[in-house]
C-alpha cells in the first residue's frame, strides 16, 4: 500500500489524483481533468538553474558594493550605496521600511542565491550537500520575500521625482539590479524542484552504505 500511495500525485488546481508516470526529456504532464500541468521532465533544469545562479550571485555582490545613484548639486556628488540607504532610513526613524527594504531586496536574494548554489554545485559535482532537505525547505520559504522588482521599480519612481530638483546619475548598482532581477526570474523559471529532489534523493541513495 505505501508503495502504491507513493506513485499518486494530487492536482494543484483540482486536487485529482492520479497516477505518477515516467515522461521523456523534455515533455510534461497534465491534468486529465482540469489541463493544469502537473510536473515536466526538465532533465538540464539544474545546470542552467546553477548557471543563472552563478551569474546572478556575481552580479549581487556588484549591486551591494557599488553606489545604486549619485545626486548632484550645485557640482557637489554624493553617492550612496543600498546598504547606506537602509541606514539611512533606519536612522530617520523609518524602520519598518529599512527592514523591508533589507529583508526583501538584500537579505531574500543572499538566501536564496546560497541555498540554490549549496544544493547545486555540489550535485554537479557528483555530491551530495549534508541536510539537503532543511534548503530546499529554506528555498520555498523565502521565494515569497524576493521582491528585487518592487525595488527596482520604487528606486526608478523616485530617481523620476529627484530629477525635477536635482541631477541624479544612475549608478553602476541600479543597471545591476536590473540584471540581477532578469537572471533570478531565469533561474526561478528554469528551477524545477521535483527533478532536483528526484537528482538528490538519487544521488544520496548511491552514497549510502548498504
Amino acid at each position: 500500500m505505501a508503495d502504491r500511495s507513493a506513485q499518486l500525485i494530487a492536482c494543484h488546481e483540482c486536487d485529482l489524483l492520479q497516477r505518477d508516470i515516467q515522461l521523456n526529456p523534455g515533455c510534461y504532464a497534465s491534468c486529465p481533468r482540469c489541463g493544469a500541468v502537473l510536473y515536466r521532465n526538465a532533465t538540464d533544469s539544474a545546470d542552467r538553474t546553477l548557471a543563472y545562479t552563478l551569474a546572478a550571485a556575481m552580479v549581487f555582490i556588484g549591486a551591494n558594493v557599488f553606489p545604486i545613484f549619485s545626486i548632484e548639486v550645485q557640482g557637489d556628488r554624493s553617492a550612496i550605496t543600498l546598504f547606506e540607504a537602509v541606514l539611512s532610513l533606519w536612522d530617520q526613524e523609518m524602520r519598518s521600511i529599512s527592514l523591508l527594504v533589507f529583508l526583501t531586496a538584500m537579505l531574500a536574494p543572499a538566501l536564496e542565491l546560497v541555498s540554490i548554489t549549496y544544493l547545486l554545485l555540489p550535485l554537479k559535482l557528483g555530491k551530495v550537500p549534508p541536510s539537503y532537505p532543511l534548503f530546499m525547505r529554506i528555498l520555498q520559504f523565502i521565494e515569497p520575500w524576493g521582491m528585487v522588482e518592487v525595488l527596482m521599480l520604487g528606486v526608478l519612481v523616485s530617481l523620476v521625482k529627484l530629477t525635477n530638483n536635482f541631477r541624479v546619475i544612475p549608478g553602476m548598482a541600479l543597471w545591476s539590479f536590473a540584471v540581477l532581477t532578469l537572471l533570478l526570474a531565469a533561474a526561478a523559471a528554469s528551477f524545477n524542484a521535483r527533478d532536483i529532489w528526484a537528482q538528490l534523493d538519487a544521488r544520496w541513495k548511491e552514497q549510502v552504505p548498504r
